[in-house]
């Protein structure tokens, strides 16, 4: 959006009304200022040290928060190299069992609320990719998923020690990488029992937010695919954990998703049914996080004749990224104050793989995404939503 930037507006009522007040100022979200940040990692560095490191932001955006950011330190973190097997780091918690992890990231999240006098918290996981793990008999009953944590199930990855430990808290918990986490039936009842939000997964930046944009407009207009070939260069330490080909596969699989739930091929045969789809992810460390996607897109239109469109999107991942975990931040805030519980599809807009209810198909089209999100704002403020039908201006 972003929900927090001052300008950013929302349209109420008719197009005559001229009714359109800032988002901050329609929704009670929480202010700037009263935001406390915490976190852990594998590494020991400060929030200054490592941004510093990663190279993001310029020392003339950074120093003048030096002090701030020095003051974040990462509390030691639940890791398990079997999941991530690119990077290690030495700040990491030692327990006899999964169990003991979860337990240490309660005690963690208490102190964390205690130190800072925090009413509120929300958990969003930006850790690094894990490997491809589909749902096992661990992850089907609450009771199960516990068990496993006492007998350190090797199917119970760090990230769902995460979530655990957060839903245990009374904690709203999003999921911004494509790895199993809270869309296992275990969690899913858990934030059910707890009455808590959840979302996910993977944020939505840089190829696929390219489309989700473009796939629409050709559907729209019912132009044909023959193929779409995508393939990036990154530098950070996000391209170097998915240079494994465990963690890259819960990204690709993500990734591949999109068209086909935007494009129907089952409904438009002649148009999608074949098309050829290959995604590709190359770790080139002299590019930082200054991430390049490049797409290939071979289309077809009326009485078939080919067309080509060529993509080169230079972006900065982590300045995408960003903006969509502090919206994220306000809207599961807001969630919950509002007695929202479980999977909320309204915040579509900020992944690439929405969960959804079981049995749901997922919808990718951004500005439907977009539109359900802004509706979803009206609705909780007792505003009429808009459908854009417009008939009422031509009585």
């Amino acid at each position: 959006m972003p929900a927090w930037n001052p300008s950013v507006a929302i349209r109420l009522g008719k197009r005559t009304d001229s009714r359109s007040p800032k988002i901050k100022d329609f929704v009670p979200l929480a202010g700037l200022d009263d935001l406390v940040f915490g976190g852990w990692d594998i590494y020991e560095d400060t929030a200054y040290e490592a941004a510093a490191n990663a190279k993001v932001l310029s020392r003339d955006h950074l120093d003048p928060v030096k002090d701030f950011l020095t003051g974040i330190k990462p509390m030691p973190a639940v890791f398990d190299p079997e999941y991530v097997r690119r990077i290690n780091g030495p700040n990491v918690k030692q327990g006899r069992t999964k169990m003991d992890q979860a337990e240490m990231l309660a005690e963690d999240i208490a102190q964390f609320r205690k130190n800072n006098g925090v009413s509120r918290a929300v958990m969003i996981w930006c850790g690094s990719t894990e490997v491809y793990h589909k749902p096992s008999a661990v992850h089907q009953t609450l009771k199960d998923f516990e068990c496993g944590l006492m007998k350190n199930d090797p199917e119970i990855a760090p990230s769902q020690i995460y979530a655990y430990a957060a839903l245990k808290s009374g904690i709203p918990f999003a999921n911004g990488a494509p790895n199993l986490t809270t869309d296992t039936p275990a969690l899913l009842d858990l934030a059910r029992e707890r009455n808590l939000p959840i979302c996910g997964k993977d944020f939505k930046t840089g190829q696929t937010f390219m489309k989700t944009l473009l796939a629409p407009g050709l559907k729209a207009r019912m132009l044909g695919l023959s193929g779409w070939f995508s393939t990036n260069i990154l530098g950070n330490r996000d391209g170097e954990v998915l240079e494994d080909p465990g963690s890259f596969k819960s990204k690709e699989e993500t990734k591949l998703s999109v068209l086909e739930h935007i494009l129907q091929p089952e409904l438009y045969p002649q148009l999608y049914k074949d098309y050829y789809h290959s995604v590709k992810i190359n770790y080139y460390p002299p590019r930082g996080d200054a991430k390049e996607g490049w797409d290939n897109i071979d289309i077809f239109g009326w009485m078939g004749y080919p067309m080509q469109i060529k993509i080169d999107f230079l972006c900065r991942d982590s300045i995408l990224a960003a903006p969509i975990v502090l919206d994220l931040v306000l809207f599961m805030d807001l969630a919950q104050r509002c007695g929202m519980r479980g999977i909320q599809e309204w915040l579509s807009f900020y992944f690439k793989a929405p969960m959804t209810a079981a049995g749901l198909y997922p919808e990718h089209d951004i500005f439907i995404q977009l539109m359900k999100l802004k509706n979803t704002l009206r609705w909780m403020r007792g505003e009429d939503l808009i459908t854009h039908l417009g008939l009422e201006y031509y009585d």
